[in-house]
């Protein structure tokens, strides 16, 4: 089977925070998206559905923790993992991004080494997870199947 390529998307409302990350993240074939504050960020996450999501918490319209939770708690969305990649780092602030539901968090100044094993991390388990829930409709379709078909004695 064909896999299709990864999609990230970049939530950062500077142009030269994106610009850094996807020269990072060239090297991952990968498909990169960009969203500039919070709203266009919950609009292409639903339309897109990305593999990961690298969330800017200081964000105008709504910030990152507010994103992350609603998508967290949208059953279409929950599923997306978020790298929250902020230059707060107080304990609190990442007590916070727990709480909203971040699947990990990256403090700036971004270091490339550390941002691709992250990235890196964060799609095989997306994949695995895919695979899992696959696995398991399949299962549950011969299930289904075994208990409604005939049955011979």
């Amino acid at each position: 089977m064909m896999s299709q390529k990864s999609k990230i998307l970049i939530a950062d409302d500077h142009p030269t925070n994106v610009e850094l990350l996807e020269a990072y993240l060239s090297q991952c074939d990968c498909d990169i998206y960009v969203a500039s504050d919070g709203l266009q960020t919950l609009e292409l996450a639903r339309k897109v559905h990305p593999d990961v999501i690298l969330l800017d918490i200081m964000m105008p319209k709504m910030s990152g923790f507010e994103v992350c939770q609603r998508l967290k708690s949208d059953p279409a969305t929950k599923d997306i993992m978020i790298l929250m990649v902020t230059a707060l780092n107080e304990l609190g602030d990442i007590e916070r991004a727990v709480a909203a539901g971040c699947d990990d968090f990256l403090s700036k100044p971004i270091h490339k080494p550390e941002l691709l094993k992250r990235v890196e991390n964060m799609l095989k388990l997306r994949h695995v997870t895919d695979e899992l829930e696959r696995l398991r409709a399949y299962i549950d379709a011969m299930e289904q199947r075994r208990q409604t078909g005939p049955t011979t004695t």
